[in-house]
């Protein structure tokens, strides 16, 4: 990437972009399809969710979107306590419209960045964090939002991270960089490709699987492990 993280998208930037993609996030074909095995990945942490969390259990979903996330996890356990977060409201709106409809025992919807959420210690069974972490911007930011992650879950209580993960390793980021911009081809053409490394470019700011790990142990996960891996997205989880 080579905008600076000074001059990277500003959260009314963010914000104003997703406010105007709503219908496109509602449909898991088309919402996740920049995302390399976006179904797969919410089967893997639905149906690991299904092992520990009851019914009447508390989700936090971070940059909910339109729900997706939170309405696999119901498919397979019901009866939630949900807790909705994004930036934008008109998505937070369908969002909690959608999980609603799937059977949450109750939803509450904050608009807010992630960062300033005011929640207490020991509040959360689950927190789900789907392409969201990637807008945390330096170190401060990062281990700052993975203290206050460990904080907010209960004593057993579980992360799930999906995002971009970037390698350390030069060499290894540009083949994995290339072979990322051949799916988005495969998906979209070469204007598909274009348009969304211009907004990683300018949006995001990932990290390293190896550093989001090293910061779950840092700041007291008990355990951690990689749920999945393709090319320049992961998903993992740590339990408090």
């Amino acid at each position: 990437m080579n905008t600076p993280l000074a001059k990277k998208s500003t959260l009314d930037e963010i914000r104003a972009r997703f406010d105007h993609d709503v219908e496109r996030f509602s449909n898991l074909e088309t919402g996740q399809q920049a995302t390399i095995d976006a179904p797969l990945v919410l089967d893997l942490v639905a149906h690991t969710c299904r092992r520990y969390l009851k019914p009447h259990g508390t989700v936090l979903d971070l940059g909910c979107g339109a729900g997706n996330f939170t309405l696999r996890v119901l498919h397979e356990v019901n009866q939630l306590h949900c807790h909705l977060v994004d930036l934008s409201r008109p998505m937070l709106d369908r969002a909690e419209q959608r999980v609603r409809a799937a059977g949450a025992a109750s939803v509450a919807t904050h608009q807010s960045d992630l960062r300033t959420l005011p929640f207490q210690e020991n509040s959360f069974d689950c927190i789900l964090a789907g392409a969201v972490l990637h807008h945390l911007r330096d170190d401060d930011d990062w281990i700052s939002a993975f203290r206050r992650f460990h904080a907010w879950l209960k004593p057993g209580g579980r992360i799930y991270v999906a995002d971009l993960a970037y390698f350390d390793v030069p060499d290894a980021q540009d083949v994995m960089w290339e072979r990322y911009g051949q799916y988005l081809e495969t998906v979209g053409g070469p204007g598909y490709r274009t348009k969304v490394f211009d907004y990683i470019d300018r949006e995001d700011s990932p990290r390293s699987l190896p550093f989001q790990l090293d910061l779950l142990k840092s700041t007291g996960f008990s355990a951690y492990d990689v749920l999945h891996r393709n090319s320049v997205f992961a998903c993992y989880f740590g339990v408090k």
